[in-house]
């Protein structure tokens, strides 16, 4: 097994006044080419904007957009018509496929919002954009699935061979996620873990690779952990 950290104060770094973003990857202005991405994973950014602000209508296509709210609230709209409010205990996918425009907006006047922005290369390309949101339970201890390609288990599907795992630990707690692919990455959302002897704090991510069987973590305060499982 392989493992490479990526700490959060290495990531790239924006600040636009209404929008304060870092980079787990290359992304927009910033560039490293050894850090293009992990497997069919591409994005990680890790967004805080301002009440009232966001990012208005742009298009995108032959990605797979998840984003995942940690605190305040996500307005999505999308030229299929999707409307609605994403907040924590909700994940969503956007397949944008053959092409689809979405304006993603934090509507409290008072309340920042913080959000995951994740992108995952497609399986196939030019494919009819979909558009799903789905509830999860927050209060859950150790691994639940919210994202994965056939939308077992109540999942949301996604078209790409990957497993989006929510983790969360109460300090001192273990579990086991169960991991079926060769690569991994863990993205620490909150709290500092320790992932197979390796120690991570908040927004700290683990590439692994040359991976067999379930991954062990265990919190050292209480923690919220996404893991995906890559091919």
């Amino acid at each position: 097994m392989q493992m490479a950290i990526r700490r959060a104060d290495q990531r790239g770094h924006a600040d636009h006044g209404w929008l304060d973003t870092h980079h787990t990857f290359s992304f927009a202005g910033y560039y490293d080419p050894q850090f293009m991405g992990f497997s069919h994973l591409r994005v990680i950014n890790e967004d805080r904007v301002a009440p009232g602000r966001g990012f208005g209508a742009h298009p995108h296509r032959n990605m797979e957009i998840i984003s995942f709210v940690v605190e305040g609230a996500l307005e999505h709209k999308d030229t299929l018509g999707s409307g609605s409010v994403l907040r924590p205990g909700e994940i969503q996918v956007m397949s944008a496929g053959s092409g689809i425009a979405h304006s993603e907006f934090n509507p409290s006047p008072i309340d920042p919002l913080h959000f995951l922005q994740i992108w995952l290369l497609p399986r196939e390309g030019n494919t009819r954009p979909r558009y799903d949101q789905q509830g999860y339970d927050v209060e859950l201890r150790g691994p639940q699935l919210l994202v994965s390609p056939d939308g077992r288990d109540g999942s949301v599907q996604v078209g790409q061979d990957t497993d989006l795992w929510r983790v969360r630990l109460d300090a001192e707690g273990s579990t086991e996620v169960p991991l079926s692919r060769p690569r991994a990455w863990v993205q620490v959302v909150r709290g500092s873990i320790e992932v197979e002897g390796v120690a991570l704090q908040q927004s700290d991510g683990l590439a692994i690779a040359e991976r067999a069987g379930p991954l062990g973590i265990t919190a050292r305060e209480d923690a919220e952990i996404l893991v995906f499982d890559l091919r």
